[in-house]
């Protein structure tokens, strides 16, 4: 593939806010002057240490160190190469980029995503065809009729074997284009359509653009599998995607509340009963991934807690659904609950046979996680005799162990003395006992993650740390003179050393491009992280003429310090002198001496 031209990847960033590009992956709010902060995406956090900056344009999190520019963001985030991250931008920014040999290719994600694209406005124009009364049977037998179903962008796939290919190659995509997309199978006769005879639902990402598919059976001579979904794709992972995030992402960031179902239809009907925090997981048990993307849409801790609400059936497969999310209580920013709807419905029958009213009020009605799995546990037992109410104490009491807050693990410990017909005392026992073998396990478990801790980064003194703030998102504050006197004066920190060497042959140079994206090429990766700290840094100032004043007095300082410490040299070389052979040499140093002396006096 042709290369973007570099102006046009500096052209682009500088058109961009990455505060707005990153917020629309990541709950932000504003922090200090010019500084929003939100949860870090790259690790499980309860408290923001994410925080971005729109002037430097840099992203960093003081918990993890990651960190960099728009560019850099959305290759983590979406798993792209650089050139494809420079696409992305480009489509969100509207922004036409140029390549160097003149050429209009696009990367292979923007292919694949436009063939999606294509492929679900065929599919949605067939559901209106006479071989698909079937699916518009089956819509309509759930509850949704045609308006539904355009909402949801829901479509039919012909039964025949190349409908797509043939509709797709004319509109110019390749047949491995569509094989790497998921849309088809490579075969010996040149490939067939993947999705044939089914109900299709497209699955979005949060900015609305198609990933893959969803596609359910209608006929009986259909050997498949009820359901079948695109495979893993270089756009589509299905460990990281919920379906229904493209149009419950408002609502979920408003109310604070997600409500994870089991199924496309699911979905459908909670968003028409007015549920429209509603998603799902496609066609995957809901995984640690998925807790990552809530996590970010939820954003951190307030005083009124978030809310996730899961509303697995009430069987043994949805039962052990439960369980497994149990497992990760732990790691989401808010709190858990399950609601179960009555005689077994899920919310797609339930709206069908009792309106919508009745999937507001599973929801009313839901239950803490925490009890849920402690309920299920007991129920394994009799209850009938001591022996089995004690049993069933100790199948419950690791739950109740791993509830961090005292007061709930308190209340939790009396409702199951209750539920098991036991003393308080008994059960708080039995749950102690419980809790130090939890302790002994969370023990281990610190101790690995300790010696897995990188080292912090130094942090020097203060007042160069509040030199390198300024002279790395001020750089222009300091001549260059300046800065080759401060570099020659030295830091008491060697990082610290290393980044005012780095500023001063850049700025030195006077090198092309942008000065923040010149400093991180020059300096070692492992000073990355840093760099990013200071150019993140809040200044303490307000208005721009207070910026100007704090600036000059850091300046003013850093020369200072300079001054000092190269006083400190020269005094240092004058003792070592020998005023027997070298009165000379003791003369220039003594008049350097005074001329430091009077410039320092000066600057003060």
């Amino acid at each position: 593939m042709a290369r973007v031209r570099a102006s046009d990847i500096e052209e682009l960033k500088s058109r961009v806010d990455i505060v707005e590009i990153i917020g629309s992956y990541v709950q932000l709010k504003p922090s200090t002057a010019g500084s929003f902060k939100g949860l870090c995406p790259f690790h499980q956090e309860k408290s923001p240490s994410f925080n971005v900056r729109s002037n430097p344009a840099f992203y960093h999190c003081f918990g993890c160190g990651q960190g960099g520019d728009v560019y850099k963001f959305l290759q983590e985030i979406e798993s792209l190469s650089f050139s494809d991250a420079v696409e992305r931008l480009a489509e969100k920014a509207g922004y036409q980029l140029s390549y160097e040999d003149g050429s209009a290719e696009v990367s292979q994600r923007s292919r694949l995503l436009a063939a999606n694209q294509a492929a679900a406005e065929f599919y949605q124009s067939k559901l209106a065809s006479e071989e698909a009364s079937s699916a518009r049977e089956l819509l309509l037998q759930r509850g949704f009729d045609a308006e539904s179903a355009k909402k949801f962008g829901v479509g039919y796939a012909p039964k025949g074997w190349k409908n797509l290919i043939e509709h797709l190659t004319k509109k110019g995509f390749t047949l491995e284009e569509l094989v790497t997309s998921g849309l088809a199978m490579n075969s010996d006769k040149g490939g067939y359509d993947r999705f044939r005879g089914r109900l299709l639902w497209p699955i979005r990402d949060a900015n609305s653009q198609i990933l893959g598919f969803g596609a359910r059976k209608l006929y009986s001579d259909d050997e498949g599998p009820k359901y079948l979904n695109t495979p893993e794709t270089p756009v589509y992972h299905k460990s990281q995607v919920l379906y229904g995030l493209d149009l419950a992402r408002k609502a979920i960031a408003k109310k604070r509340q997600i409500v994870v179902v089991e199924g496309y239809t699911d979905v459908m009907a909670c968003h028409l009963a007015g549920v429209e925090t509603a998603v799902a997981t496609c066609g995957t048990a809901f995984g640690e991934e998925h807790i990552k993307v809530i996590n970010r849409l939820l954003g951190s801790a307030t005083e009124e807690p978030a809310q996730v609400i899961f509303t697995f059936d009430p069987d043994a497969a949805g039962e052990k659904a439960a369980l497994r999310v149990y497992g990760d209580t732990a790691k989401f920013n808010a709190l858990t609950f399950v609601a179960v709807g009555p005689d077994g419905l899920d919310p797609s029958d339930l709206r069908q046979q009792r309106g919508d009213q009745a999937i507001q009020n599973i929801l009313e009605n839901k239950k803490p996680l925490f009890e849920f799995v402690i309920r299920h546990r007991i129920a394994k037992f009799n209850l009938q005799d001591l022996d089995s109410r004690v049993a069933a104490a100790r199948a419950a009491a690791p739950v109740v162990a791993e509830i961090s807050d005292p007061a709930l693990r308190l209340g939790y410990i009396r409702q199951l003395a209750e539920w098991v017909t036991l003393g308080v005392s008994e059960v708080n026992e039995i749950v102690s006992s419980a809790s130090k073998n939890t302790k002994a396990q969370a023990v281990e478990g610190l101790r690995t993650s300790e010696a897995l801790r990188p080292a912090a980064n130094s942090t020097g003194n203060r007042q160069e740390r509040q030199i390198l703030e300024v002279m790395v998102q001020i750089p222009n504050a300091f001549s260059a003179t300046q800065l080759r006197k401060i570099s020659a004066a030295g830091m008491s920190d060697a990082n610290y050393q290393r980044v005012v060497d780095a500023v001063s042959q850049v700025v030195g140079q006077e090198l092309p491009g942008d000065f923040h994206n010149n400093l991180l090429n020059t300096i070692p990766s492992e000073l990355a992280p840093l760099v990013r700290e200071l150019a993140l840094a809040q200044l303490p100032v307000g208005e721009k003429s207070d910026l100007e004043k704090y600036t000059q007095g850091i300046v003013r300082g850093a020369i200072i310090q300079a001054l000092s410490r190269e006083k400190e040299d020269l005094l240092g070389a004058l003792r070592r002198l020998d005023p027997t052979t070298q009165s000379d040499a003791i003369t220039a140093v003594q008049r350097q001496l005074v001329e430091l002396e009077a410039e320092r006096r000066q600057l003060m």
